[in-house]
């Protein structure tokens, strides 16, 4: 289990070249890799803008206690 050769790492871009091609699908896969990682982006960005809330739009939803029962 010694280092890796050159000789193995020739093998090793030769059989990845037949696996995936050699005209232009590595580019194509990896192209389509960033177009995912840039729409996951995009789709963080938007979620992030929607939990923006401002101040006045807030309304009041907790009930108040009754007095009369509270001083008893």
């Amino acid at each position: 289990m010694g280092s890796v050769g050159p000789l193995q790492l020739v093998l090793l871009v030769v059989v990845a070249l037949l696996v995936f091609g050699g005209r232009g699908r590595i580019s194509n896969i990896m192209g389509d890799l960033a177009k995912g990682i840039t729409s996951f982006r995009k789709g963080l960005k938007d979620d992030d803008e929607q939990k923006a809330v401002d101040k006045d739009d807030m309304v009041n939803v907790t009930p108040e206690k009754d007095k009369s029962e509270a001083s008893s």
